[in-house]
């Protein structure tokens, strides 16, 4: 907690600072993020701020995420219940929101240089690159509160205002918690993301302060012992069976204890500092009495700084000696508490240099920069270890003023240190099509990388590290086509990997030294059916070579069949079913002492589709969801139908017939 005492201490001293900045006439007029705001695009709604009337009841609001120039709004549908859930449908977890997931995609990691290698719970964390940074021009708040099925909630608060048109400041919080749909399956999370965005009057000057705040704790069962009992239950409830981990026979429910005895428990902090400082050409536009100062930067200079603390624990309090040899082949000495515990700290520190070649457009740019990284990680009983790296890197932007042609070409390159020879590159290009709005992107991306740290054997996990470094070499062609009013959307990945990098056990990393073939197509469809009856068609189609050590569904799909519309003026609402399917592979199975999935030849699953039933409606700013799912479980275990309840691992049944009711209820104050 000290940690997270120290980094509040931090940005709210900062933001004090701000405040004395602006004090000493730094100004009136905030931007967007880098770049935005020096187009006239971006002055003007700056204007338009200043003039508001107070009174109004209506609001102006955008958000532009961390490293991006593309201005987003608000998103007010209703029809997709995922917008507002941790976990898209294309991910699972291990039957209980809260516990470790896998994406049902292939998604290898896309990043050079250091990584810590325990990734089963980043799914609900918070991240840099998805970090939003909003204007408004009045507070703005957000709440809502899920529940399901025996115990399960979540609670999601998000506010944002301008302290003045120069500085905004942001804060969203979210708690998960499910006391488990089988015995000692309890978990919780809870994310918090502050942020702070100014800029000087003068446009000259600009600071990003983002803190995210990440913790997940899951109790960790090991999977059922006898999964077959699912379908003789007495009383039809998964909860009476035993599981392999945890005391048998002392499990209780409680939606408010969040006590982990037997499990994993994550956190992950940063603290992120970006800032700006321009030269360029002033201006300015005088209209009744009032000033709106313009600027436009020919040469930035970039300075951002990035602290990050994890720790990362699997305990167990009261181990049973012959459940983890028998199930798991782990051998104790005593039954004596077991506890594995990682510690990492992570600094980078970079400065680059951005320049703008043409005055009027300001999302043509080249940067180029360099980074040194420290790592430190400590482990109880266990010899300490850090590392650096010295890096550089460059960035290329040209989207033309038409806005028709957008190219984004970059790469970086680590020169020294624990990740020397690592890199990447990548490139992008996209093009407007028509006057509807259908666009055509391609991209590619080369990557070097070195094995995630816990794979080479730096960590107290329980780890077979690797003997040696081969750096996993990846080559990935993309192309999008699409159009975003029409509702359709087509893509293609092909993807080739050398030296794959992938655990065989639980406890065993290795690499797959041959060439491995990755090809995705994705359809995403909406089609209108009649005037109040639409189909929206999700298909996803996965291939790759026989041999190679990777396991995915050929097809994954999911279809909507809603009835939506605006009825009785204020009325928006969406109704209809939602059917979930894969076809059945051998899905991995996870090791809770390491936190990894890993690859596994024995076990097919044979799920049948997750069907949902659904009403979404909103009236003004209130909305709300209310869920009837996994009707598929209403139809008993057959040999035509297959098991009642679907496996996402084996031993791991998901939920039964599921109800959820949630509320999402935005306040303009």
């Amino acid at each position: 907690m000290s940690f997270i005492y120290k980094y509040l201490f931090i940005i709210f001293a900062i933001c004090f600072i701000h405040n004395r900045v602006e004090a000493q006439n730094f100004g009136q007029g905030m931007g967007g993020m880098s770049n935005f705001n020096n187009s006239s695009q971006g002055n003007i709604q700056a204007d338009s701020l200043k003039r508001r009337d107070k009174n109004a009841d209506s609001i102006t609001i955008y958000y532009k995420f961390y490293n991006s120039n593309e201005i987003q709004k608000l998103d007010s549908s209703i029809n997709d219940f995922y917008k507002h859930y941790p976990l898209p449908y294309t991910s699972y977890h291990l039957g209980n929101l809260g516990t470790a997931t896998r994406s049902y995609l292939f998604n290898p990691i896309k990043e050079a240089g250091w990584d810590d290698g325990f990734h089963a719970f980043d799914a609900y964390n918070f991240t840099l690159q998805e970090t939003p940074f909003y204007q408004t021009t009045r507070p703005y708040t957000e709440f809502g509160y899920l529940l399901g099925g025996k115990g399960e909630q979540m609670v999601d608060i998000k506010h944002t205002q301008n302290k003045t048109q120069q500085l905004n400041f942001s804060f969203e919080y979210r708690f998960t918690n499910a006391p488990g749909n089988v015995k000692n399956q309890k978990a919780n999370s809870n994310q918090m993301r502050i942020t702070s965005h100014f800029q000087s009057k003068r446009k000259r000057y600009e600071s990003y302060l983002t803190l995210l705040l990440n913790s997940t704790a899951s109790s960790e069962n090991g999977g059922l012992i006898n999964a077959v009992l699912l379908d003789s239950l007495s009383l039809n409830n998964p909860y009476e069976l035993e599981t392999r981990l945890g005391i048998s026979g002392a499990s209780f429910r409680n939606p408010f204890n969040t006590y982990i005895a037997t499990g994993t428990t994550y956190q992950k902090n940063t603290f992120n500092w970006r800032q700006t400082y321009d030269l360029g050409q002033k201006d300015s536009i005088v209209k009744d009495t009032l000033v709106t100062h313009l600027f436009y930067p020919r040469l930035r200079f970039q300075n951002e700084i990035k602290i990050q603390s994890s720790q990362f624990i699997f305990a167990d309090a009261n181990p049973n000696m012959d459940n983890y040899f028998q199930y798991f082949g782990v051998v104790l000495d005593s039954a004596a508490p077991v506890k594995f515990n990682d510690n990492w700290k992570y600094i980078n520190d970079e400065f680059s240099i951005i320049s703008y070649p043409e005055k009027m457009n300001s999302n043509q740019y080249l940067q180029l920069g360099a980074g040194y990284d420290l790592f430190y990680a400590s482990f109880p009983n266990k010899s300490n270890w850090n590392n650096y790296n010295i890096y550089g890197f460059a960035v290329y932007k040209n989207k033309t003023r038409n806005q028709l042609w957008d190219l984004l070409a970059s790469g970086k390159l680590y020169l020294n240190g624990y990740h020397a020879g690592d890199y990447n590159a990548k490139a992008s290009l996209s093009r407007v099509l028509n006057t509807k709005g259908t666009f055509l992107q391609i991209s590619f991306q080369n990557l070097n990388r070195t094995p995630s740290s816990n794979a080479m054997g730096i960590s107290q996990f329980p780890i077979n590290g690797l003997t040696s470094i081969k750096k996993e070499n990846s080559t990935t062609l993309n192309g999008v086509i699409g159009n975003e009013k029409a509702g359709w959307t087509g893509s293609a990945s092909y993807q080739v990997i050398q030296n794959y990098q992938y655990f065989t056990t639980g406890f065993q990393p290795a690499v797959y030294g041959n060439l491995m073939n990755y090809l995705r197509v994705q359809i995403d469809h909406k089609l209108k059916l009649s005037k109040h009856w639409s189909w929206y068609d999700q298909v996803t189609l996965q291939a790759l070579d026989p041999n190679a050590p990777v396991n995915v569904p050929l097809l994954l799909t999911r279809q909507r069949i809603a009835f939506e519309g605006n009825f009785y003026k204020n009325l928006n609402l969406s109704t209809g079913l939602e059917v979930i399917y894969h076809t059945n592979y051998k899905a991995d199975a996870y090791m809770p002492f390491t936190g990894q999935f890993y690859l596994q030849n024995s076990y097919t699953t044979q799920n049948r589709p997750t069907a949902n039933a659904y009403l979404n409606f909103m009236i003004k700013r209130f909305k709300g969801y209310i869920r009837l799912e996994n009707l598929n479980t209403l139809l008993p275990t057959s040999p035509k139908y297959g098991n009642a309840y679907n496996f996402t691992a084996q031993n791991y049944p998901s939920a039964g017939l599921w109800f959820r009711v949630g509320i999402w209820w935005n306040f303009i104050n």
